[in-house]
């Protein structure tokens, strides 16, 4: 008896790599984290371990070399993708002074806005297309993309061919690589697969450190051109290191539908996307403007502004990963309530930062809380899903609505400060928006469970 019941238990564990059982049958149960990872990569998730065993004939091997090797692959996606976005309010101050032309802040800001848009977009649609084989593409497209992008943008001297170089085909080789580097990871790890996602994730703060600092360097001694193109070619070899160490070790058998309009009849779920669209409405104003807010103040040089973005940045980093970890023992949804609601607490905080101790500490702060609640925002959907297998739907429709909050949130701001001539509206903007954004994730929260404080959620 005792042989057959050890027989059963590789069995079991082939059958389903997320359940480890060991000869005191204790069962690891999968986290919110763990399952919104494996929506993006396993179109249909069930949690049902027979179709499991049909779509992964073998299990992950959960570490070794290779599976490390995608982690490394996998950072530098987002170092490429995110990492850009993050990197933008560097050039938001730069072409508010350029030689080439004049626009306002708000004009300016819609290259930075295009740029984040399209990656939401485009990843949207990516995904069907990573479902049916075509992840070498994806990822060989954006790698192309997004460094020819920077290269075309270094010969601009005109508003609207920055916007296209850019805006737009930045923007649409940050779309193709953002799947790629969240999908691939579940494909190699079970135990420690929010690690890994976790490790890989702080790729786009590490970009908003390294970018910044880098382009400030090279534009004061070769100019705007070539910095910008050694940006491209920064973005290139590391692409190339994606493309060398990547694969792909599971073909996907099902391809995953795009629309779940159900899913806007349940209260929760609809107000969990209105919190994603104010959120990201708002979330990028500080991050944008907190350069020009510097020098326009006198708050610090010229010279040491130029570094406060890679100080958020570098906040962001434990902000981006420890949620991550926070969210499996008390839930996602118990992250983000306190989370963005300390987020519009320091936007609001912005309007009394007039010192240059100030200002540094307020963009670790702001860099802290916004990176928590950004990392673990589309892990919430796992706590207001029942049917595990509409996770990757739903979690590419909050994604869509989320992009349009990107879209105009920055330009908004920028029209405001552009149509009164001062900083305390924009701020303002920022706080009070974010401040709503945690009103609608607490709403969210409260028709999923009521007020039940205690519930993992």
């Amino acid at each position: 008896m005792a042989e057959a019941k050890n027989a059963e238990a590789p069995l079991r564990s082939q059958k389903d790599p997320d359940t480890l059982t060991n000869s005191n049958q204790i069962t690891r149960v999968r986290t919110p984290v763990e399952t919104a990872i494996d929506a993006e990569a396993t179109p249909g998730l069930s949690s049902d371990s027979e179709e499991k065993a049909a779509d992964v004939p073998e299990p992950p091997p959960n570490g070794g070399l290779q599976a490390w090797l995608q982690v490394v692959g996998s950072f530098f996606l987002f170092f490429n993708s995110w990492g850009t976005i993050n990197s933008f309010g560097l050039f938001q101050t730069y072409y508010e002074n350029n030689p080439y032309w004049t626009e306002t802040p708000s004009n300016i800001s819609w290259i930075g806005s295009i740029q984040a848009y399209l990656l939401l977009m485009v990843g949207v649609f990516s995904g069907p297309i990573y479902d049916m084989g075509y992840f070498r593409t994806l990822i060989v497209t954006g790698s192309f993309l997004v460094p020819f992008g920077f290269m075309m943008t270094s010969l601009c001297r005109e508003y609207w061919q920055v916007v296209i170089a850019q805006g737009i085909v930045v923007g649409l080789g940050n779309g193709f690589l953002f799947v790629p580097s969240v999908a691939i990871l579940p494909q190699y790890f079970t135990t420690h697969k929010a690690l890994a996602n976790g490790l890989a994730a702080a790729g786009s703060s590490c970009g908003g450190i390294v970018y910044p600092i880098m382009f400030r360097s090279l534009q004061q001694s070769v100019g705007f051109g070539w910095a910008t193109r050694s940006i491209a070619f920064v973005a290139l070899g590391t692409s190339m290191i994606s493309i060398s160490l990547m694969k792909q070790r599971v073909m996907p058998k099902q391809k995953r539908k795009l629309w779940d309009f159900d899913a806007f009849k349940e209260a929760p779920y609809t107000l969990y996307c209105v919190a994603m669209f104010l959120a990201f409405a708002a979330f990028y104003g500080p991050v944008y403007y907190i350069q020009p807010y510097a020098i326009s103040e006198a708050i610090t040089t010229e010279a040491f502004a130029f570094y406060l973005l890679p100080i958020l940045n570098a906040a962001s980093v434990p902000g981006r990963i420890l949620p991550n970890f926070a969210g499996d023992y008390i839930g996602p949804m118990n992250v983000l309530v306190p989370a963005s609601f300390m987020t519009g607490v320091m936007a609001l905080a912005w309007t009394g930062v007039h010192t240059f101790g100030g200002i540094i500490t307020w963009a670790c702060f702001y860099g802290l809380f916004s990176g928590a609640f950004v990392s673990i925002a589309p892990v919430g959907v796992v706590a207001l899903t029942a049917d595990m297998r509409k996770i990757g739907t739903r979690m590419g429709q909050s994604f869509f609505i989320s992009s349009f909050g990107l879209l105009v949130g920055t330009p908004v701001t920028g029209a405001i400060l552009s149509s009164t001539g001062k900083w305390l509206g924009p701020q303002l903007f920022s706080g009070f928006v974010l401040m709503a954004t945690a009103s609608s994730f607490l709403a969210c929260r409260y028709y999923q469970v009521g007020m039940k404080l205690m519930v993992k959620v």
